[in-house]
């Protein structure tokens, strides 16, 4: 895809993502959005045009890492029930609960009965959202080995860009395979009717990045009428009699 076929698409998908959220807004609803994916596969950039048109007000991003000293006592979906967003809010994990089932799988950070129960779990809570009116929009970022070593490369050659590169994602790359069957593993087995996943190409990143946010459009959006609220009976008036006035108040 070229540069102005990118750009013009991505900004009318930004002018209803902004309208998602006004309608968010305007009525109380709640979204989640959660990505997925190999290290470099582009969900910085994602969430990045995404928060470049949102109200930043209501919307709320949360990149989860390990849990930290208090968390470690706690109920390990705790952390994630604390950030989940208010009504009128849109929430996006960049990483998320399916940590249990990815790097605390591979890397020994849970027992095989805690990752193993997990995926039942995580279907039960994301249930939950669902009986809420949560609206849930949940994406797998795929990229090959090969892209994910010359986005490495890029990012090591660029000053700006180095400290994305880090000791962990070293460590991931290293051990590939068991990341992908731990992915495999979790789209077969948290795909529900209402929380699918949506398993994203994103060796392309503008293609990648087009697709996701129409989805994330598309999954926020779903079962709303997406308008822009009427304006309030005061203010109507004010400017009504403004307007007949000349201007004179």
């Amino acid at each position: 895809m070229n540069k102005g076929d990118y750009d013009t698409k991505l900004a009318e998908v930004q002018r209803q993502l902004m309208l998602v959220q006004t309608t968010y807004s305007s009525v109380g609803a709640r979204g989640v959005v959660v990505l997925e994916g190999w290290d470099a596969a582009g969900k910085g950039g994602l969430i990045r045009r995404m928060a470049w048109s949102m109200d930043p007000r209501t919307l709320r991003v949360y990149p989860i890492s390990a849990p930290d000293a208090h968390e470690t006592h706690e109920h390990w979906l705790q952390r994630f029930w604390r950030r989940l967003p208010r009504h009128g809010e849109i929430a996006v994990f960049d990483r998320s609960w399916y940590g249990r089932v990815l790097v605390e799988r591979v890397e020994g950070y849970a027992t095989d009965d805690a990752w193993k129960r997990a995926y039942r779990e995580i279907k039960e809570f994301e249930q939950q959202l669902l009986l809420e009116d949560f609206r849930l929009v949940k994406l797998f970022l795929d990229i090959s080995p090969e892209t994910q070593l010359e986005r490495f490369k890029r990012r090591f050659e660029r000053p700006e860009k180095r400290w994305k590169l880090t000791a962990e994602d070293v460590r991931n790359r290293a051990k590939w395979a068991e990341y992908e069957t731990a992915y495999a593993d979790m789209l077969a087995k948290t795909q529900q009717a209402r929380a699918r996943w949506h398993k994203i190409d994103a060796n392309d990143k503008r293609t990648a990045r087009l697709t996701s946010t129409k989805k994330i459009l598309k999954g926020l959006s779903r079962g709303m009428e997406l308008r822009y609220p009427d304006p309030a009976p005061e203010a109507v008036a004010f400017l009504t009699d403004f307007s007949h006035n000349g201007g004179q108040h």
